[in-house]
């Protein structure tokens, strides 16, 4: 009796272990993460944004959905069947590609949102004045560019920003817009809720390519091939003002864009919705 006790006992230990199991697989199938113990919240657990596409001009998935990020007052796409698109563009340093993009824009009468990085301001304080003079927003990517996603202290993350606002506000009188960008796209749930806490919207992005890279330029057929297959209703567009070709096809671009009936909007319109 004893015995027969003791294998019931066993399998029913079992039995729990393989359901535990089992129903932690299919959430890890469902949600695409694995589910931690209430008691026990991971901490800092970095997410590197990225992109899921599907046929040309379909909406893209993102790897957190509209809605986890609303809950912290971010976005990386605009939830419409408009045609509209949110122009953005990261300055790490000026190259000599900036003014021809503002130069693009001023034509289209296109809003740009650039978000600078400490050096940016440092070197170019002149191009900022003239993103404010021509009526551009400017975000904030941080002063120094760090992986943001290692960052614990709030007081630490809280002067990243704050010490670009300073200067922000030392170049042009005026205080930053609070957009903010993490940079390389790196970022976890705590940095959100850390950047809401401060006052900022976080931005992400639903449209981008690989233009970054300084010795590995795209040629305009390149550039063409995804941003116009990939452009769809309340895109948020990154690109990134270091490249010389997007300086050569930005006013081409833009012009492509408009043909396919694409009109442009400040990225203020789309935070108004979160």
């Amino acid at each position: 009796m004893e015995v027969k006790k003791q294998h019931l006992k066993i399998a029913g230990i079992l039995s729990l272990f393989i359901f535990s199991f089992v129903a932690g697989a299919v959430l890890h199938h469902v949600t695409g993460r694995i589910s931690h113990p209430v008691s026990a919240p991971v901490q800092n657990t970095q997410e590197n944004w990225g992109l899921g596409f599907g046929k040309p001009g379909e909406v893209p998935t993102g790897n957190a959905s509209e809605e986890e990020l609303k809950k912290y007052h971010g976005a990386f796409r605009d939830p419409t069947e408009e045609k509209v698109i949110y122009l953005t563009f990261d300055a790490g340093f000026e190259n000599g590609n900036t003014p021809a993009i503002l130069d693009a824009l001023k034509k289209h009468k296109a809003v740009g949102t650039f978000f600078v990085v400490g050096n940016f301001l440092e070197t170019s304080p002149e191009l900022v004045k003239r993103m404010v003079k021509e009526g551009h927003i400017v975000g904030n990517h941080t002063y120094h560019h760090p992986d943001m996603s290692e960052i614990s202290s709030k007081e630490a993350f809280q002067k990243e920003l704050e010490d670009v606002e300073n200067l922000y506000r030392e170049i042009t009188g005026e205080e930053i817009t609070h957009f903010y960008r993490p940079p390389q796209g790196k970022y976890n749930i705590e940095n959100l809720q850390m950047a809401s806490d401060l006052g900022y919207k976080t931005f992400f992005w639903s449209l981008a390519y690989v233009d970054w890279l300084q010795n590995q330029q795209p040629t305009k057929e390149e550039a063409f091939e995804k941003l116009l297959t990939r452009i769809h209703p309340g895109a948020v567009v990154l690109l990134h003002n270091t490249s010389s070709t997007n300086g050569v096809i930005m006013d081409e671009l833009l012009t492509k864009w408009e043909e396919m009936g694409y009109h442009f909007a400040p990225l203020s319109q789309l935070a108004e919705k979160i």
